[in-house]
């Protein structure tokens, strides 16, 4: 465990605080005029999943934690939660509901994720950048209004919602951007 300056820490990595790991979400070097710099940082724990802000002068440290990152396949969800498989392993990953809430839109059996894990337990799930979705539900776009720009909202097979184009159907395979759940193209 190495004590690291908090202005060489970024987001997504791991430090302990208060006897436990956490993920830093959010983070911000500032700096008033006439006054100190200081780092505004809000971190996750990963035992209950409580965000807690930090303000800390620039000079002052944090313990890092290392990540390890795995490549696993999501199987299924039941109810002790959701299962990822290792490729190679095939060892069954069981994470909890608390933990994949924010990605759960995005989960497709079959696919591909990384598993983030410190000291053997897991910290997150990393989604790709783009994922490719079928479109479950789409309203059909109004005959005459083609302006520019025109947007339905869609809901996709893993009952995401996304707003499409007008033309785009129910049954069409679309490209979702997963940071922020946006229509990309059609794929």
């Amino acid at each position: 465990m190495a004590s690291t300056p908090v202005i060489n820490l970024r987001r997504g990595h791991a430090v302990r605080h208060n006897n436990g790991v956490c993920i830093i979400t959010e983070m911000e070097h500032k700096t008033p005029p006439r006054m100190a710099s200081y780092v505004q940082m809000s971190i996750r724990s990963i035992s209950n999943g409580g965000v807690t802000n930090l303000r800390l002068t620039s000079n002052q440290s944090l313990d890092a934690v290392n990540l390890n990152k795995v490549d696993h396949e999501y199987s299924y969800k039941d109810s002790s939660g959701y299962h990822f498989i290792h490729p190679e392993t095939y060892d069954d990953v069981i994470v909890d509901s608390q933990l994949v809430a924010g990605v759960k839109n995005y989960l497709m059996e079959g696919s591909k994720y990384i598993l983030v894990f410190t000291d053997d337990t897991i910290a997150a799930i990393e989604l790709p950048a783009s994922m490719i979705m079928t479109v479950a539900e789409a309203p059909e776009g109004v005959r005459g209004d083609s302006a520019n720009n025109m947007y339905k909202p869609a809901i996709m097979e893993t009952g995401l919602t996304v707003n499409v184009p007008l033309f785009i159907n129910t049954g069409e395979k679309i490209s979702v951007k997963t940071e922020d759940g946006t229509y990309l193209g059609r794929a």
